[in-house]
């Protein structure tokens, strides 16, 4: 069984904030394979089914950012899953332009406070994750502030793009090599300006 935990905070005042990408991409999951995110369990919103042959368990933490470690350990342990090997977590990146992608199979928290915590809790830096791009921080601007704040119109589409290819990215990972899905989906995507 795999566990594809997308990070966010709960509540309508942060859905479509950048903070909220990796919710985002579970939700596109959910509803390509008709698994319903919605049993209150882990301290989370969840939802299990099968995507490409593969039992899995949709996970969005209802903790709050900074506590996402814990719902995750808690469903690691229940399903007595190796996160190394059967977990995934999606998430937003600043340092990735809006609707890029980077697949990894293990690395630091770079100082995001979900991956903070769900490493203090797992204790390991090793396991599958997906970066999805929400953009740097505008000078002056306050990091918290900023992805806090929801996406500007234009740039709602190719995002809605990203959380598609991120979920496509963790349905593959099922059931192909990370280092094939690494080098399809992390390549560079072409920039409007």
């Amino acid at each position: 069984m795999y566990i594809i935990a997308g990070l966010g905070n709960p509540g309508l005042r942060y859905a479509h904030t950048r903070h909220n990408a990796g919710f985002e991409a579970v939700e596109r999951l959910g509803e390509k394979y008709r698994i319903s995110i919605s049993t209150k369990k882990f301290q989370a919103l969840c939802g299990t089914g099968v995507i490409e042959g593969q039992k899995v368990l949709l996970l969005q933490p209802q903790t709050y950012m900074n506590l996402s470690g814990e719902s995750i350990r808690a469903a690691c342990d229940f399903y007595k899953i190796d996160p190394e090997e059967e977990l995934i977590v999606l998430y937003d990146d600043i340092s990735l332009a809006p609707g890029q992608l980077r697949v990894r199979k293990k690395g630091s928290a770079g100082g995001h406070n979900g991956l903070k915590s769900i490493i203090a809790h797992l204790g390991t830096q090793s396991f599958l994750r997906i970066k999805i791009g929400v953009g740097e921080k505008p000078p002056g601007y306050d990091l918290a502030d900023y992805v806090l704040s929801h996406f500007e119109k234009e740039t709602w589409p190719e995002m809605e793009e990203a959380f598609e290819r991120a979920a496509q990215a963790a349905a593959r990972l099922l059931y192909e090599d990370p280092e094939r899905v690494m080098n399809e989906f992390n390549i560079k995507t072409k920039t409007t300006s």
